[in-house]
């Protein structure tokens, strides 16, 4: 039994190095900012943040941090011009 465990702790340190084996379609995240907590989802392709930079942007620095943590495992986008 721990044999099997062993290997499966092994295959999972493997697949952690492997991050381009993982590709988020949607999630849920609570990001604490400098003033407040922010609700941030991620839905295929689609960012919303609860602060209010992002209403009428479409970005914000808190989706743009996850983008940076997340890189390569959503696909990566061009901040929009003003």
């Amino acid at each position: 039994m721990y044999s099997s465990l062993i290997g499966k702790i092994e295959k999972a340190q493997r697949y952690a190095q492997e991050r381009e084996r993982v590709n988020f379609s949607r999630f849920v995240v609570w990001f604490q900012g400098e003033h407040d907590r922010y609700r941030l989802g991620y839905d295929e392709g689609r960012w919303e943040c609860s602060c209010g930079f992002f209403n009428g942007r479409q970005v914000c620095s808190h989706t743009m941090a996850l983008e940076r943590i997340l890189q390569g495992m959503i696909p990566s986008r061009t901040a929009p011009a003003e």
